[in-house]
């Protein structure tokens, strides 16, 4: 079970946002559709592993283009399942970013309409930035 969101202002200049949030699988595509009709734009979306606490962390970056407003939007999972809800519905360019992050880091975004590897080979059983990962 993961903890309830919690949103909170941070130093821009010691975290290169200006919003961070914490939010369940559950909630991201929520928090996503708000963003979007907020005026804000997708930036990017990586991975991170938390191999001490057993756990994967998907980050989005969000911008305000006229508010120059950043927001971070961070989603913690369990290292041995982890998956949640595609946002690119709401965000068409979050595509890319989740296929990329599928790949290297083996999370899965149910309901994406294509997870195929944009740089390994097709039959690659491995995930090259989980800190697990020997070659």
């Amino acid at each position: 079970m993961q903890p309830p969101p919690t949103c909170q202002v941070v130093d821009f200049k010691r975290r290169g946002v200006h919003v961070e949030a914490a939010v369940t699988a559950e909630l991201v595509v929520v928090v996503a559709r708000w963003l979007d009709e907020n005026g804000y734009a997708l930036d990017t979306v990586t991975g991170v592993d938390w191999l001490v606490s057993n756990e994967m962390e998907v980050v989005y970056d969000f911008f305000h283009p006229a508010a120059f407003w950043r927001v971070a939007v961070r989603v913690r999972l369990p290292r041995a399942a982890p998956g949640l809800p595609t946002i690119s519905p709401v965000f068409p360019g979050a595509n890319w970013h989740e296929r990329e992050t599928h790949e290297f880091f083996g999370i899965v975004f149910q309901g994406h309409p294509d997870l195929s590897p944009l740089l390994l080979p097709e039959d690659a059983d491995y995930h090259p930035l989980r800190k697990d990962y020997r070659p």
